[in-house]
């Protein structure tokens, strides 16, 4: 592992760093994305390794706030992922950090995140993955009837099936079964299922074969640790997204 695995993108941004700190910190970057799946604990080291040298970077700032909340270090999390909003204006991670306020125990901070300004300039997977996120917080609060209009936005299709629409689906199923809504829970819960199957996602989601005869595969790249969360983010995200009373921390 040379450094010069991390994608275009990502080395673009490191063009500030003179040629040894950007080399360290490409080599740590390129490290915490190949772990945070695995080893998140140890992803995050390696992205405050990085941080060390390049901090001041949006990219660098993203990667440690990714990673901390793969780790459930919900504050360090929320910490670097707010200072990312504020040197890229970037707001993509809005949902893992309405998801630290939920796992620091503050689910009202969270509600007040989604109904923020910010939050109503947001459209497709990430209005999804937000919506889902405060929902759960209503739920943590016992404010069901909220949690069921919180979920009904644009994105909430019958006729379409995005990549989040199963879980968007199954989640106001859910919210709907919780206040006595049994026959549209129904409804919405068979949707999932169907969305699933056309996606190919899910159960019907193919299994990983691998045949020890094969290449390697190529190695995972920053940028998939970075972008993961931009689109369908994190498993970890939807695991505490639904869960109805936070748990410490759930560390992007």
């Amino acid at each position: 592992m040379t450094g010069k695995e991390l994608d275009k993108e990502a080395a673009g941004q490191l063009g500030t760093l003179n040629g040894e700190n950007r080399k360290w910190v490409s080599k740590h970057l390129v490290m915490a994305g190949r772990l945070v799946d695995v080893d998140p604990d140890l992803a995050l080291e390696h992205a405050l390794a990085a941080s060390r040298r390049g901090g001041r970077l949006a990219v660098v700032r993203e990667a440690v706030g990714l990673c901390a909340y793969a780790a459930e270090d919900y504050a360090e999390a929320l910490r670097e992922l707010r200072t990312y909003r504020r040197i890229s204006g970037d707001q993509t991670h809005l949902p893992v950090q309405a998801d630290c306020e939920r796992g620091l125990g503050r689910p009202q901070k969270a509600v007040e995140l989604g109904e923020s300004s910010e939050a109503r300039q947001l459209s497709g997977a990430i209005r999804a993955e937000l919506a889902i996120v405060v929902a759960g917080a209503h739920q943590d609060l016992g404010d069901h009837a909220s949690a069921a209009r919180a979920l009904e936005i644009p994105e909430l299709r019958k006729d379409r099936a995005f990549s989040f629409s199963p879980r968007l689906f199954t989640a106001y199923g859910d919210v709907l079964e919780s206040i006595g809504r049994e026959e549209e829970a129904a409804q919405w819960h068979e949707r999932a299922f169907i969305a699933e199957r056309a996606l190919g996602s899910g159960a019907f989601a193919d299994p990983e074969i691998m045949d020890f005869d094969d290449a390697p595969a190529e190695v995972p790249k920053v940028k998939d640790l970075l972008e993961g969360s931009r689109a369908d983010r994190s498993e970890a995200g939807e695991q505490h997204a639904q869960r109805e009373t936070p748990t410490t921390e759930e560390q992007a």
